[in-house]
């Protein structure tokens, strides 16, 4: 009789910062129904990993279901997976903090489940060749990765019915292939499909060995899963079925497999990830082209045999799409070289530091880093929860390092790694990061009393699969469009618009999203024009050079921004100097900006100048309001879009955070407001999100040769008083 082994794994997760009625949603769809059903079939053998997020919300809400699972451990039907604590892409943080991750996870394993994993779930799947000499000194046995990665290597279909080794400087790692077959039939095939695949791959001699395993939210969390796997019995009927065929289909743990079978040989992977994860890495030209050639070789019959070929970018490429990515990666890569440091110090508080490094891990979680099928860095909340993990580490660390009650200091170095330098401005109320290369603008804004960065916004850019919504509204359809079987479609097949003319927000921004940017709008600009980036910027400012310079006196910080740059006033190209002065003070979070523009001119010139200020409140809800201390608005909504005349005292009350965000200006303004809206994919389709509120204050300005025309604005942070 033909035999065939079966592994299967299942990883679940849930992001730091992902709201507690999808993780109780998710639990009770998902997580829960799926142990109670395989506590039914005791013969069915499954390695299971939980990231730490996870295992600590189920501990605090349902510590039954770790009963459950301590129940099956027992029993040798289930065995327990390491990995990153907060399910980190390790290998774009220092190895410190990537063994430090999975030794924590390991203990809490160890502590509540008895048992010692030797075996890891790597975050996305994401490996890079360098891994294994980290992982084995983590006492990390073997990883499970996709067939993708192997066939990269030039192994075939054939060549991946077992397992591999592989080394790094001479540390040694088994590596478990995925099988892409089996990731897509389970569990959106029927039962039977799986089972006749197994019977094409089965030997007389019963040495082979295929690989199941994939994310936990399949089973029930994702889209008609939940009826698909509970209502219609998909996952008993498929237990019902490998029982049925128990006798040739031999279920083992991964564990189980390295001392029953030998390794197939040697292999050196290359740095890769899923399949769908190496196209969303693409630039969205790139993302179509790939999307071509692929539908090109399939309708060719050519994509079995060639596909393997076709390869996208890899996970760090993210760094370079998304700006806002990479600039949160650094901050916590720098950061946790300063904890570094400081660790090797004697004369600090080391319940202090081990806190401070607490915060940092919570910061290293990878769902807003990066952006697919799902909403990822799209979504404010799973970005807000990082960097209010990463701000309570900072503080933490400069109540270490810092001596002085009131401190301030600056750091001026190449933080993003671009080759130019950003200016780093801290103090115990604020930490703020300036791009001098680009507009001498302001891209950080941390308020350390409620940890929030007011700059946690993202910049509208072109993505993909922007297309297809184009594509979507011409076809008016309201329906997912699948497969023209009665199979439930994975996510990757599904095509859903969740609300109508999505493809009007589809605007893209031609700067990165800050505040103190410099416009200089052309004559008859509208405040539709400018909030949708179809204007005529006049002037080289916005995203430019500018020359600065810092002072440090006493308690303040003196920061100068300074830039002889042009501006067409109608046909002619006029020379106009612009500097800005920030004052920032070691005991306030007030920043006071003093603006001063020349004109080089040998003529008269006409100007329309304006300020952008962006505040990023992480929703548009009724808890937060617009206001204008001089005028009653139809409409105090973030969302709205107005303009105002003759405004100078102006902000956004947040009841929820309970802050104020006010702004001053000298010489009153013609105010334009308007939201930055950008539309995103997620799981359950595309969707609309709220980035930011953007503030436009705006003058116009008739200017004699050698005339400046000043004002000042402070922006204010302030608590809120409770009543």
């Amino acid at each position: 009789m033909k035999k065939i082994n079966f592994a299967f794994g299942i990883h679940n997760h849930q992001p730091i910062g992902n709201f507690d009625h999808v993780f109780e949603d998710s639990f009770h769809k998902g997580y829960l129904p799926f142990l109670k059903i395989i506590e039914k079939y005791p013969d069915f053998k499954v390695s299971l990993h939980y990231s730490g997020v996870l295992l600590e919300w189920i501990k605090k809400n349902h510590h039954q279901a770790l009963d459950l699972i301590k129940d099956l451990v027992k029993r040798g039907q289930v065995k327990l997976l390491t990995g990153s604590y907060y399910e980190s892409i390790l290998q774009v943080f220092p190895d410190w903090d990537k063994i430090g991750q999975i030794e924590k996870l390991t203990r809490l394993i160890q502590n509540q489940f008895e048992i010692d994993p030797s075996g890891m779930w790597l975050a996305e799947r994401v490996w890079e060749p360098h891994l294994p000499r980290i992982l084995s000194s983590a006492n990390v046995k073997f990883v499970i990765l996709d067939d993708t990665h192997f066939k990269y290597s030039g192994l075939s279909e054939k060549a991946l019915l077992g397992y591999y080794v592989t080394e790094e400087q001479g540390y040694k790692l088994n590596l478990f292939p995925i099988s892409k077959t089996l990731r897509y039939t389970i569990p959106f095939k029927e039962p039977e499909e799986t089972i006749e695949y197994f019977r094409s791959i089965a030997t007389e001699e019963g040495d082979k060995l295929i690989v199941y395993a994939d994310d936990g939210e399949k089973f029930g969390i994702w889209p008609k899963t939940y009826d698909h796997c509970y209502g219609d019995r998909w996952l008993e009927r498929f237990l019902e079925v490998i029982k049925k065929n128990s006798d040739w289909i031999s279920m083992l743990h991964f564990s189980e497999v390295l001392k029953k079978l030998s390794p197939l040989g040697r292999v050196y992977l290359p740095t890769s990830s899923y399949a769908e994860m190496s196209q969303w890495t693409l630039l969205p030209s790139a993302f179509r082209e790939y999307e071509n050639l692929e539908n090109k070789l399939k309708k060719e019959k050519l994509y079995d045999r060639f596909g393997i070929f076709v390869r996208g970018g890899f996970w760090r490429n993210f760094l370079a799409k998304y700006p806002e990515s990479n600039h949160l990666q650094k901050r916590v890569l720098d950061l946790s070289y300063k904890i570094r440091d400081l660790e090797a110090s004697k004369k600090v508080d080391k319940d202090k530091l081990c806190q401070a490094k607490e915060y940092l891990w919570k910061a290293q979680c990878n769902d807003p880093y990066w952006h697919g099928v799902f909403g990822g860095l799209y979504l404010s909340n799973l970005r807000n929860a990082v960097w209010k993990n990463f701000i309570e580490a900072d503080k933490l660390v400069g109540e270490i390092s810092e001596k002085k009650k009131n401190w301030i200091k600056q750091r001026v170095f190449d933080l993003d790694k671009d080759g130019k330098d950003e200016i780093l401005v801290e103090t115990p109320f604020m930490g703020l990061c300036f791009l001098p290369h680009s507009g001498g603008s302001l891209v950080e804004i941390d308020f350390k009393a409620k940890s929030f960065n007011f700059l946690n916004i993202l910049s509208r850019r072109e993505e993909g699969y922007h297309k297809k919504i184009r594509d979507l509204s011409k076809r008016a359809e309201e329906k997912p469009v699948e497969k023209e079987n009665n199979d439930v479609a994975s996510i990757h097949d599904l095509l859903f618009s969740k609300e109508k003319d999505l493809d009007k927000y589809l605007a893209y921004d031609w700067y990165r999203r800050g505040s103190f940017l410099d416009h200089f709008l052309g004559e008859g600009t509208t405040l539709s024009d400018f909030s949708s980036c179809q204007y005529p910027e006049q002037g080289d400012f916005v995203n430019q050079d500018y020359q600065h310079k810092i002072e440090i006196k006493k308690d303040t910080l003196y920061l100068t921004f300074l830039r002889d740059g042009w501006v067409w006033a109608g046909d002619k190209r006029v020379p106009i100097h612009l500097s800005k002065e920030l004052k920032i003070k070691s005991k306030s979070a007030d920043i006071e900006i003093s603006y001063n523009i020349k004109n080089n001119f040998t003529e008269p010139v006409s100007l329309w100048f304006g300020v952008e200020f962006n505040f990023g409140m992480l929703s548009r809800d009724s808890g937060k309001f617009f206001y204008i201390k001089e005028n009653k608005l139809a409409d105090n909504g973030l969302a709205a879009t107005s303009s105002e005349d003759e405004v100078s005292d102006f902000g956004i009350k947040d009841n929820d955070l309970g802050l104020d965000i006010n702004l001053k200006t000298e010489k009153p303004a013609t105010l334009w407001r308007f939201p930055i809206l950008t539309v995103s994919l997620s799981e359950s389709g595309f969707e609309k999100n709220y980035q930011s509120t953007v503030l436009f204050p705006n003058w116009k300005l008739n200017l004699k040769p050698q005339e400046i025309w000043g004002t000042k604005i402070v922006q204010g942070i302030e608590e809120l008083k409770k009543d």
